[in-house]
């Protein structure tokens, strides 16, 4: 049975992070009430700018740092990967040399009870910060299906839309994801890096109306060394949420925004153009520079798309 002192704990370190929060509001806003909670926006004239917090892997990255983080960046929508999560809800550690760690998480994620993913939603909508993705790592052709059906409820715990997972090359995986996601009432999308092409999702999307894509234009740009406003154009209603990043052409390197060949700009001028509803996730991948963090840099990440967006 889950220690609730320590659930009890986890909820008072998240309030004293939130006010802690305070420190960045402006003084207007400090002017009226110091005890009011930090609300953090980032839909910029309609369009939902969003974070995944695989932005901040080069830091600390536990649930209770994770939320500070994007109070810093005002980013109110987020895409969280699996491994905070689950530790948060107390999963089984991996230790080097387990032969049966497999077993063993399996038997914890069929097993668990929801209740620290609920408080995890809780944490983030407090602070206006919609949890609108999980990316965790139990969507494999190894995993279970109790492990799958686990994701989905604990997605839907946290107030996801959708689970977002590598698109895996047997499309015997897509069909059965999209068929236990219809079973869990849940909505799969899929993720590709430089393998991408324009028809690369259409046997997943073929297989189950709950299939569908997280697109990464950075990745696309560099696969294709063309523009992604086609393929978002012909399939924006399958798309779910969508990564910016800036790529070069020709499988070039990750480039700090506005650096690189990928159309930011345009796409989410196109996005706030077509009233495009699926979030803009922002993912830092290019080298942090000396006497940066992630965090600084993300900002800079949400400053680029305001700017396009004005």
């Amino acid at each position: 049975m889950k220690d609730h002192n320590v659930s009890r704990r986890r909820f008072i370190g998240a309030g004293v992070l939130a006010a802690a929060g305070l420190a960045l509001t402006s003084k207007s806003s400090f002017a009226n009430g110091l005890f009011k909670p930090v609300k953090v926006d980032s839909k910029i004239n309609g369009v939902q700018i969003g974070v995944i917090t695989y932005s901040f892997r080069s830091m600390p990255s536990d649930i209770d740092h994770l939320l500070q983080y994007c109070i810093q960046c005002n980013i109110n929508a987020v895409e969280l990967m699996g491994d905070s999560a689950e530790a948060y809800a107390g999963a089984p550690k991996y230790e080097r040399g387990s032969t049966d760690y497999a077993k063993k998480i399996a038997d914890w994620r069929e097993n668990t009870i929801l209740d620290s993913f609920v408080a995890i939603r809780k944490m983030f909508n407090d602070q206006n910060i919609n949890i609108y993705a999980w990316k965790p790592n139990a969507l494999g052709k190894k995993n279970t299906d109790g492990e799958i059906t686990y994701a989905f409820k604990a997605g839907k715990a946290l107030g996801c839309s959708h689970v977002t997972v590598e698109l895996p090359e047997d499309s015997e995986q897509t069909q059965r994801l999209g068929d236990l996601a219809e079973k869990n009432d849940m909505m799969v999308a899929y993720h590709a890096h430089t393998q991408a092409t324009p028809t690369l999702w259409d046997m997943a999307l073929a297989q189950s109306k709950h299939n569908a894509i997280n697109l990464d234009i950075g990745h696309y740009v560099a696969g294709t060394s063309s523009s992604p406003i086609d393929f978002i154009q012909k399939n924006h209603k399958r798309i779910l949420s969508m990564h910016l990043k800036d790529r070069k052409f020709h499988n070039g390197p990750n480039m700090p925004w506005g650096q690189g060949d990928t159309p930011i700009k345009e796409v989410l001028q196109l996005m706030k153009k077509e009233g495009y509803k699926f979030p803009a996730t922002i993912e830092q991948e290019y080298d942090i520079p000396a006497g940066s963090d992630a965090v600084k840099e993300v900002i800079k990440c949400r400053e680029f798309a305001k700017e396009a967006l004005a």
